[in-house]
């Protein structure tokens, strides 16, 4: 390797354009002694990965405790990620109000929400709380993103608020955050100053026929010349990485807009699900890798969602399949779902581990809540959720186990936990009582 007689700053952005590109971790930026071998704190990332509408609890729940334990059918896409995976069984939601308190109360621990369509009530939600600590170190303090349409008003469950049913995050108890779907809004957050999303914005930007990251390429062209060979490469596929998402982007816009209207596709685009989903981890897995947040809560479906799911055999709608009333065959093609959720996170896995990050990966570098809610649909129970921790933790968490808890502890008390894993301790969270032990790595 060859070192700099300068080190580049860890925030190090190229600008041009209206573009600010923010670079990957690179040698360059570690301090000269650090490059020789000296041990540098990674960055802790946290990611919720919500999954809505339950789980097929006969299919999930490993058998066997510890480090013993069996993989399920719905988790055995996860095998190749064991060592790195935690489940947990027996946490109790702390607001079981069907699907209102299930997704609501996830990363809020909130013990109760409004009463009515207008009455708007939670907490502040886990990843928020980390967002106001780690923002200060990132350009985006926090990213909120679903792959639904949102809709922060108006009544979706129980006579309450669509608020609940269509975001995890809260900035204050009477604040929820709405989740970006769209693809190219996210893109322009992260990478382009534009400052409108609107269609007049979109198509003046597609017809251009030009990459944001023009403006920046003498810039990186300089760089180059200045880092290792390693760095060198890594800067590259990084560019590359964003200039296909781009890319992409463009390629969904203009199937949607000659062929399959907004209008008519109010799930959003690209149409096909599978590629707007692959978009949005793909930018989620930009975010991390540049540095520009360390903070994303994800919904791969806001609850109640009627999403079909014909590619895998089952063309009926989530929601209403959830409700299953325990019958074995229906709870059979319900765990069809919950498998095929867990194949398409263990593809973004995949991604996070080839991703270099310092002297490990992104997904040695991460904390990753993900699950649901609702345990058994057809009741809307609250207790035993289906609760998954993954990644490498930065060192803090550790894996290849199944922790089953007695006496229901609530999730409030798992978010203060994760809290402390964070380096960002709090007295309470939501309707937290206490700590959940986690099993700690010794010294932490």
């Amino acid at each position: 390797m060859a070192f700099l007689t300068k080190v580049l700053p860890r925030r190090t952005v190229l600008r041009g354009l209206g573009t600010t590109v923010s670079l990957p971790f690179l040698e360059a930026m570690l301090p000269p002694f650090a490059a020789r071998g000296a041990a540098v704190t990674p960055v802790h990332r946290f990611q919720a990965f919500y999954v809505p509408n339950g789980m097929a609890m006969e299919y999930w729940t490993p058998k066997g405790e510890g480090s013993a334990f069996e993989l399920s059918p719905i988790l055995e896409p996860l095998a190749a990620y064991r060592n790195q995976m935690t489940v947990l069984s027996g946490i109790k939601a702390n607001w079981n109000y069907i699907h209102a308190g299930a997704s609501g109360s996830f990363l809020t621990g909130a013990a109760r929400g409004g009463r009515n369509e207008v009455e708007i009530l939670a907490d502040v939600s886990m990843d928020q709380l980390l967002a106001r600590h780690f923002g200060k170190q990132t350009q985006v303090a926090s990213l909120e993103l679903s792959m639904d349409l949102p809709a922060n008003a108006g009544a979706c469950t129980g006579n309450l608020s669509c608020a609940y049913t269509h975001t995890l995050s809260w900035r204050s108890p009477t604040q929820p955050l709405p989740m970006e779907w769209n693809p190219r809004a996210v893109f322009e957050k992260l990478f382009g100053d534009s400052g409108s999303t609107q269609r007049s914005a979109r198509e003046a930007r597609l017809r251009q026929h030009k990459s944001i990251l023009d403006s920046v390429t003498e810039k990186l062209a300089s760089l180059r010349k200045e880092l290792g060979p390693g760095d060198r490469v890594k800067v590259e596929e990084y560019t590359e990485a964003v200039r296909d998402v781009e890319r992409r982007i463009q390629r969904a816009e203009e199937q949607r807009d000659t062929e399959l209207p907004a209008l008519e596709q109010p799930q959003g685009a690209p149409p096909v699900f599978e590629d707007h989903l692959a978009l949005m981890l793909d930018l989620q897995l930009l975010a991390f890798q540049s540095d520009l947040t360390r903070v994303i809560s994800f919904m791969l479906g806001k609850e109640q969602s009627a999403r079909p799911y014909p590619q895998i055999g089952v063309p009926e709608a989530h929601h209403p399949l959830s409700h299953h009333n325990d019958v074995p065959e229906l709870v059979a093609r319900m765990s069809k779902i919950n498998r095929y959720h867990a194949q398409l996170f263990s593809q973004y896995l995949g991604k996070l581990r080839a991703t270099a990050d310092g002297d490990g990966s992104l997904l040695d570098h991460m904390t990753i809540l993900y699950g649901s809610g609702i345990s058994n649909s057809t009741r809307h129970s609250g207790d035993n959720l289906p609760l998954l921790l993954m990644g490498g933790g930065a060192g803090r968490l550790k894996g290849g186990r199944h922790l089953a808890y007695p006496g229901k502890p609530t999730m409030a008390n798992l978010l203060v936990t994760l809290m402390d894993k964070f380096g960002v301790p709090v007295e309470r969270l939501g309707g937290s009582t206490g700590k959940l032990p986690l099993d700690a790595v010794a010294g932490v």
